[in-house]
């Protein structure tokens, strides 16, 4: 019995537009940079991955991008992990401490055991210094007013040049590379090399691109997704936009108050809300719930009048 296969013929895989910019590196904040490496796969790698699971009769499937919608549409991870890129960051410590929480990349970072520490730190300029959000512990809203921004700006940088100095200084008596760094501040910026497939990159996009980021890591996130996966596959970042950075998802509570929003049942919608503790009043005043006013946000952005 013939058991040989007739397979078909596999071309290496190459991204035009992804070859056009490898290796050229995207400035980011005012050191930073962004470089991709090198890469594998692309949107047709993707179609290949999920036609095999599903064997030929798949082939039924119209299109490509029907195809790679319905499978961000239904969470089929698998496919999209067959896709993987290499990038060349430098990135500031503070900002890079919040990336390498993501474990699902391959990371080789710039060691300042072995080497002399990356001689460039963020600066911030008199206008950027940003105010603590009053909802969001994590978060920053508003700006300090110029004239506190210069005075900061000013210490920054005379705070900056004391902590070099004094670093530099060990270094040349001799002091040891892993303790001569122990006190260089977090606005110093480190270099690594980046791995990564294309599911898990598309979530650290989903949840760094978000503008609840910090502003920092965000200016990176929007260059890798803008600049480089759009580029590289097309089809799959349509998707993405479409079905995770776009869209707006709804917990059954919020569900069941639209409803009623969508019948005129406003009272009844408020009695719910406040039944779960939503409209809690304390001074005169409602007490912040955060996820009801995630809730009130969704709402204005698609012109619905709260109920209450």
């Amino acid at each position: 019995m013939n058991t040989e296969k007739q397979f078909e013929k596999l071309e290496p895989v190459h991204v035009e537009t992804l070859d056009n910019i490898l290796g050229k590196p995207f400035k980011v904040l005012d050191d930073g940079f962004i470089r991709v490496v090198d890469y594998m796969g692309s949107d047709q790698s993707i179609v290949q991955a999920a036609r095999v699971s599903y064997g030929s009769g798949t082939k039924k499937v119209s299109q490509d991008r029907g195809l790679i919608r319905y499978l961000m549409r239904h969470h089929h991870s698998t496919p999209f992990e067959m896709c993987e890129i290499k990038l060349h960051v430098r990135v500031p410590m503070d900002a890079w401490r919040q990336w390498i929480r993501h474990r699902t990349a391959n990371v080789n970072e710039y060691s300042t055991r072995y080497s002399i520490a990356i001689d460039q730190a963020v600066k911030t300029n008199p206008e950027k210094w940003r105010l603590q959000s009053s909802l969001n512990k994590q978060g920053s809203e508003g700006y300090l007013e110029i004239e506190e921004g210069i005075k900061l700006s000013n210490e920054e940088e005379k705070l900056h040049s004391n902590i070099w100095n004094i670093y530099n200084k060990r270094i040349e008596q001799g002091v040891a590379r892993e303790q001569a760094r122990k006190d260089l501040p977090l606005s110093t910026y480190t270099e690594a090399y980046w791995k990564i497939d294309l599911h898990n990159l598309l979530h650290f996009l989903r949840l760094r691109m978000d503008k609840h980021a910090q502003l920092e890591i965000r200016k990176y996130a929007e260059i890798i997704g803008n600049e480089i996966v759009k580029k590289w596959v097309p089809l799959a970042w349509e998707a993405f936009e479409d079905y995770r950075m776009n869209s707006k998802s709804f917990s059954k509570l919020e569900l069941q108050l639209l409803s009623l929003i969508a019948n005129n049942k406003n009272k009844e919608a408020t009695q719910l809300a406040t039944e779960f503790g939503w409209l809690k009043m304390k001074d005169d005043k409602l007490v912040k719930s955060l996820e009801r006013i995630e809730f009130e946000e969704k709402l204005e952005s698609l012109n619905i009048p709260k109920p209450w």
